[in-house]
């Protein structure tokens, strides 16, 4: 998954002194996951899930982005893409499945759960994240 590709660097959170692509694709789908874990903590027992969804490779128009050399190893990859139907399958299926209203906060893929690296499971980052976060936004959660 995407996110084991990335990093949380807290003092260059939007890659300003070094950008790679790759690990700044990384580090948003992190980011996703640890935000996702923090604000299902944050709105526990008010009635509100929230899920991190890995949608999978989706046929999208991003290639039109890539270079030749991506660009050939998408037409190997191709056949093992999904649709934009496909996609969001377990998007929906986190927004509709009653069962899973006491599993807020978790990972999905393929409309079931998964595994998420070490560091997408790190409380004491997802605290700095949300913190950070609030500051960038000049507000502040009670």
């Amino acid at each position: 998954m995407a996110h084991s590709w990335g990093t949380i660097k807290l003092d260059d959170i939007n890659s300003e002194r070094s950008y790679h692509s790759r690990r700044a694709y990384g580090q948003s789908k992190l980011a996703n996951i640890l935000c996702t874990r923090s604000l299902a903590k944050r709105l526990k027992d008010t009635g509100v899930t929230v899920y991190a969804v890995h949608p999978g490779i989706v046929r999208t128009e991003l290639k039109r982005h890539m270079n030749l050399g991506l660009l050939c190893m998408w037409k190997m990859v191709r056949p093992f893409t999904k649709t934009a139907v496909q996609g969001a399958q377990t998007l929906i299926y986190c927004a509709v499945e009653p069962a899973l209203d006491s599993h807020s906060g978790g990972y999905y893929s393929n409309c079931r759960p998964s595994s998420c690296t070490r560091a997408a499971r790190d409380d004491e980052m997802a605290q700095k994240l949300w913190d950070l976060s609030c500051q960038m936004l000049g507000m502040n959660w009670e």
